[in-house]
């Protein structure tokens, strides 16, 4: 319990890099993305197997995003940029999973304006994050969708490789998905092994004859 005589913390310093010029906070910026590769992913630990960190997440999700959005006719580049900045502000945060959020909350739109202020695209990359928060465009609603996309592949190869309990995270997940195109490839997913794209592409001789040779 807080000690009633005690002053209160005093509040946090603002994070001020306008000292800096353009390209040095360009320079700052890239530095900063590449946090996203050494900030893994939390919910992996209760699932008990599978891992990725969120630059690799964010990478799939885009590409998923694309996908969705050529399958609905909708702006792909728009999509894929929506996906691709969906967790940037997390390379100040860290990930978050849903055992987490309920005892702490970060403040996700000041990490991400303190990373992109003095770029040049602070307001292009939060407007990209605002109309996802808002769920108020078609591609946005396509890129949460991705973004769980993204989460049931991941599972779906957990579950071909042994692990029962992504069978419950899997149940979860796909009731998430809010487009038909989400869903139309989701079920493609779940009824396609993760090896077949690269054990079933050769004939027979392929593997007997040790990659074709003799």
């Amino acid at each position: 319990m807080k000690n009633p005589e005690q002053p209160d913390a005093p509040e946090p310093a603002a994070f001020d890099m306008t000292g800096r010029d353009r390209l040095t906070r360009l320079a700052d910026f890239l530095f900063e993305v590449g946090m996203l590769r050494k900030t893994p992913r939390t919910g992996y630990q209760f699932l008990g197997s599978g891992a990725e960190n969120v630059a690799e997440h964010s990478f799939r999700t885009a590409v998923i995003g694309y996908v969705l959005a050529v399958m609905r006719g909708a702006n792909p580049d728009r999509t894929m940029a929506l996906c691709l900045f969906h967790d940037l502000h997390e390379a100040r945060t860290g990930d978050f999973n849903y055992v987490n959020k309920l005892y702490n909350t970060c403040d996700e739109k000041r990490a991400l304006t303190d990373a992109l202020t003095g770029t040049g695209l602070r307001e292009r990359i939060l407007d990209t994050w605002n109309e996802l928060e808002a769920w108020d465009t078609p591609e946005a609603v396509l890129a949460h969708d991705a973004d769980q996309l993204d989460l049931i592949v991941n599972l779906k190869e957990e579950l071909d490789l042994g692990n029962r309990y992504a069978a419950k995270w899997l149940d979860c997940s796909l009731e998430r998905l809010k487009t038909d195109e989400a869903r139309v490839l989701a079920k493609s997913v779940m009824e396609t092994d993760h090896t077949d794209w690269w054990f079933q592409g050769p004939d027979r001789e392929w593997w007997r004859n040790k990659n074709g040779k003799e």
